[in-house]
């Protein structure tokens, strides 16, 4: 049901779909066996570790206790203190579930607050109408916003030209966008692949001023991992609007919409509501997974391990005569193979991978719980794997020969 997990995007002959158990930095397929992960880890949502025992136990006294009833869990309370301690600038939160969820209410927010439509955006920001109503005049528009060739069907029509993609630090759509008198909002994530020009977000920040935008910083998947909070604290340029999730539930479902006082009230001009927002388990995970956090100081672990992971794929690629670029933050590792076969020597790779133990493709997000000894296993097979990727590089044959199955396929699409 997820793309993010799906097989296709790995190996379709060999990836094995399903877990068992998950611990630490291993998971366990039905068959038994166990591997490293150094693929996503909960599409980066536990940062501490997939099942950390701390979370869990705070999470099963809560459901000892009863996560749902007619009145409202006070945990809520509590996690909404702790989020506006860390973000000054804001004066209210609001909870969901997901992050497709929070980049709804945001948007539905900015829009009853500006009584404006259109969005400018920058980034990934999940799958509901709104967003994908950028593919509406093309199937390209969201082509550089990390996924390729969304198609939008099922999306109403009448939301053509209501989205406005922006590319990563570009001052000219920044100047395009300025032009306009009818956009609501700036949506953007500050850092994915690569982080925004401190010179760039300042520019942003004062034509929402200017213009009466609201500027809202998507940091579902960068948030708490290179600051104890978002990544735009690095570079001290705050929003109006911020969105967090993934890793603050350590993989339970929580997010939030942070923002502030005027922009926030404008939801009861609206109506923004749901069931399950107001269960305990998501808030009492997130006080739990802030709290440990702050203790193991996990912004300041997770960014060198990332880095070491770089280093281990500079260097094999180096060593072996096999083209890489490597993006994203430390925290975010990513590499794509630089050929014409890229996507048959990302499937080969995952492939062998999965021979000596590993969950692995070309991205990383990496948790607490990948010690120097696991970044050393990884180190052995990764040269072991480019050291064979290398060899038929170099002697120019063709990658898909050395295939056990398909060849991977950013796509829903089954592939036979």
């Amino acid at each position: 049901m997820l793309l993010s997990k799906n097989k296709n995007l790995f190996s379709p002959g060999s990836w094995p779909c399903y877990y068992s158990k998950a611990k630490g930095a291993r998971v366990w397929d039905l068959d038994g066996r166990d591997y490293l992960d150094f693929t996503t880890n909960g599409v980066g949502s536990c940062s501490l570790g997939h099942s950390y025992q701390p979370v869990d136990d705070a999470v099963c006294n809560a459901i000892r206790l009863g996560v749902m009833s007619s009145l409202n869990a006070p945990i809520e309370v509590e996690l909404a203190e702790i989020l506006l301690s860390l973000n000054p600038w804001a004066d209210m939160t609001r909870f969901a579930r997901t992050g497709g969820e929070a980049n709804a209410i945001a948007i539905r927010i900015a829009r009853a607050y500006t009584n404006k439509d259109k969005v400018a955006i920058c980034g990934y920001h999940g799958w509901h109408d709104w967003y994908l109503a950028a593919n509406l005049t093309s199937h390209q528009n969201l082509n550089s916003h990390l996924i390729d060739g969304l198609n939008p069907a099922g999306v109403p029509s009448g939301l053509a030209d209501t989205i406005l993609p922006m590319s990563f630090n570009s001052f000219d759509d920044l100047e395009r966008i300025e032009r306009l008198d009818d956009v609501a909002a700036i949506k953007m994530e500050v850092a994915r692949s690569k982080m925004s020009s401190l010179e760039y977000l300042k520019a942003v920040r004062e034509v929402c001023n200017r213009k009466g935008i609201v500027l809202i910083f998507d940091e579902c998947t960068s948030g708490f991992r290179e600051s104890y909070g978002g990544v735009f604290n690095v570079l001290g340029v705050y929003p109006d609007m911020a969105m967090f999730g993934k890793a603050m539930g350590n993989g339970y479902a929580i997010t939030a919409v942070t923002g502030k006082r005027e922009i926030m009230l404008s939801a009861v001009k609206s109506f923004i509501s749901s069931t399950f927002w107001t269960e305990a388990i998501g808030p009492t995970a997130a006080c739990k997974t802030l709290y440990e956090m702050k203790r193991l100081q996990s912004w300041e672990i997770l960014p060198k391990i990332g880095s070491s992971v770089k280093s281990i794929w500079s260097d094999s690629s180096t060593k072996f005569g096999i083209p890489i670029n490597i993006q994203g933050l430390n925290s975010l590792p990513t590499f794509t193979f630089a050929c014409s076969d890229s996507l048959a020597y990302k499937t080969l790779f995952t492939e062998k991978m999965l021979e000596l133990g590993f969950l692995a493709s070309t991205s990383f997000y990496p948790t607490i719980a990948h010690t120097q000894d696991l970044i050393n296993l990884y180190r052995e097979a990764c040269t072991s794997v480019f050291e064979f990727l290398g060899e038929i590089y170099q002697s120019s044959k063709s990658p898909l020969s050395f295939l056990s199955g398909s060849i991977c396929s950013p796509t829903f699409k089954r592939l036979t």
